[in-house]
């Protein structure tokens, strides 16, 4: 069964840290993104990743703070949040199975949220000043 489990998350003072899990099973994805979305916004993308070769893309607004990474041994994709900022606070959501032949950095550009197959339940980020 195709599957996307996300784990981690939480409240977090601002310039504090976080770190989200997004474990997969059933299927192996070439392209993992994460997305999030905050109250009444739509939903936007933060980074994804190329989960074999390591190729790492991201939103401007988290560059240089986030990071993403892919564990293939454990088929698991990580978010690893620092200096957060009460901008950050949302639903994150993790991203597999995009459709073929799609840039690993144009799938994190506005609309293309479509273009992926499966997600995750969601995990709230609230960041607190």
């Amino acid at each position: 069964q195709e599957r996307l489990v996300q784990s981690g998350g939480g409240s977090v003072q601002a310039g504090g840290s976080l770190r989200l899990s997004c474990e997969v099973s059933g299927y192996t994805s070439d392209c993992m993104a994460w997305f999030r979305q905050a109250p009444g916004k739509e939903r936007v993308g933060v980074a994804s990743i190329y989960t074999s070769l390591g190729s790492a893309y991201y939103a401007s607004f988290v560059q240089g703070r986030f990071t993403i990474s892919h564990d293939n041994a454990k088929n698991t994709m990580y978010l690893q949040m620092n200096g957060l900022e009460t901008g950050d606070t949302a639903m994150y959501y993790c991203a597999a199975d995009p459709a073929p032949h799609m840039s690993c950095a144009v799938l994190l550009t506005i609309g293309h949220e479509r273009d992926f197959g499966h997600w995750g339940q969601g995990t709230q980020v609230t960041v607190s000043s």
